[in-house]
């Protein structure tokens, strides 16, 4: 099987520190440049998988990169450049505490919610009589709360405002920039053949002013459907085909684990690994258009570090 990079330790130039996150590491250069790699790590139910996926974090970084070029006459981002297939280079922010979810279908988290009752998610009312996977009448807006460790929890607009841990015009603002990637996020996947079901978009503020920051419209923060055969598969009470880490995560229910007290990880099997590789690519090809081109996995950690130091020397960032 090829190489998969599951944790990186590296001495940048200017390195002030290095955060470990679930999937990336993020080295913060000079308290002014980030520079985030984009590991084979996967993670599901706010648990780390045993085992790394060869060509994740390239997959989630070239797409992530297309997105955010895509949108950047939307809202400004953080991205100044990627060195690496497995890198991102960008401005340093202060995040906002807070993920933005948006959601336009009636699918996972909230369509476990709904099926134990509830028709109220993060302060937002939900129609009577939909079933799993119906497209909401218009996109809601459902954030989580940033943990620092285990679990985001959901949280209501008029509580994140109470609380102070965004104001409120700030918070508007986020609202707004939400709806137009998303609607933007929408036509990009529908010239693809795809449905953008729902996903989360990160902001956080460098002097006074808000950025995009973290990847948008990946398969690890969003969710895909196969726009051909939607209407007939929820006609019929099918499940929708599906292009996203849902069914990782069905996986793991189908072995035991939710991520709850008392619950063992799985063993992943290789051919397990090799089948969300292929996952993995497949998405790329289908949301980016071109066939995906895997970089080596020889020696990665080495052609990572001399790719950062000659971009941030080159770049004048350091």
């Amino acid at each position: 099987m090829s190489k998969a990079v599951t944790t990186t330790n590296f001495n940048f130039p200017k390195q002030k520190g290095v955060y470990h996150g679930k999937v990336r590491e993020v080295y913060n250069i000079d308290d002014n440049y980030m520079v985030m790699i984009a590991s084979d790590r996967i993670s599901a139910f706010d648990h780390i998988l045993p085992k790394g996926i060869p060509f994740k974090g390239q997959v989630l970084n070239q797409v992530a990169t297309m997105f955010l070029k895509a949108t950047e006459d939307i809202v400004p981002n953080w991205l100044i450049g990627t060195p690496d297939p497995m890198v991102a280079v960008g401005h340093k922010c202060e995040p906002f505490k807070v993920e933005m979810v948006i959601r336009g279908y009636l699918a996972g988290h909230s369509a476990r919610e709904y099926k134990k009752g509830e028709r109220v998610l993060c302060g937002v009312e939900l129609p009577e009589g939909m079933k799993e996977n119906d497209k909401f009448p218009e996109p809601i807006i459902t954030p989580a709360t940033k943990a620092d460790e285990g679990h985001d929890e959901d949280i209501s607009r008029e509580e994140i405002i109470k609380q102070g841990i965004v104001s409120e015009e700030d918070y508007i603002q986020l609202e707004n920039y939400t709806r137009a990637l998303f609607q933007r996020g929408t036509e990009l996947a529908a010239e693809k053949g795809l449905i953008l079901v729902d996903t989360k978009y990160e902001f956080g503020k460098k002097d006074g002013k808000i950025y995009l920051i973290d990847e948008i419209h990946t398969p690890d923060s969003s969710r895909y459907f196969y726009a051909d055969g939607y209407e007939e598969r929820q006609a019929k009470g099918e499940a929708q085909k599906q292009l996203s880490k849902e069914f990782v995560r069905q996986w793991l229910i189908e072995n035991g684990f939710q991520g709850l007290d008392g619950q063992t990880m799985p063993e992943m099997p290789d051919e397990f690994v090799e089948t969300v590789t292929e996952r993995y690519i497949e998405l790329y090809e289908k949301i980016v258009g071109e066939k995906f081109q895997k970089d080596s996995t020889d020696n990665l950690n080495e052609r990572i570090e001399k790719n950062v130091v000659e971009f941030l020397t080159s770049e004048g960032l350091v």
